[in-house]
Formats: C-alpha cells, structure tokens, sequence
C-alpha cells in the first residue's frame, strides 16, 4: 500500500471557531470535524468536513495535477501552495 505523501502532521493548520453556546474560543485543526468546547462542554462543529487536499501541501501530488486543477477550478478547493524544499 502507498503511503499517503502528505501524512507528515506538520502540515496540519489550527482554525479558531466560537463556541455557539458561551462564545468561548475553540481551536480546531484542519484535520478535525469538531470538538467539544473547553469552557461549556459544548460540541463545536466546523461546517464542512475538511478535505485533507483543502491543507495539505502534497494534494497536487496526491491527487494529481489534472484532478487538483478540476477540484480548484470549481472553487471545491483553494490551490495550496507548493512546498518550498528546505535548505
């Protein structure tokens, strides 16, 4: 089985969203549907399931480059940047 080229989790991105019921602030990570509130106890649930081509840096790579530009085409997908190699 292939291993997925964007499995590196230091790619994953943090959001802050506002817990509906106390209005606390609630960090989810692009990888995350919800969580529950730290506050309140409260779910919070982000909208749309992420896609992990919508944050990773290998979703041109991982999907490929005809099926990445349709994806981003239709507005499903904001391009993500290439990775820049490290020195």
């Amino acid at each position: 089985m292939n291993k997925c080229p964007g499995a590196d989790l230091r790619s994953i991105t943090a959001e802050d969203l506002t817990c509906p019921s106390c209005g606390a602030r609630v960090e989810l990570f692009s990888d995350e549907q919800k969580r529950r509130c730290p506050k309140c106890g409260s779910r919070v649930i982000r909208e749309a399931t992420p896609m992990c081509a919508a944050w990773c840096d290998a979703a041109r790579e991982c999907l490929g480059a005809e099926r990445y530009e349709q994806l981003v085409g239709s507005g499903k997908l904001d391009s993500v940047p290439d990775k820049v190699p490290e020195d």
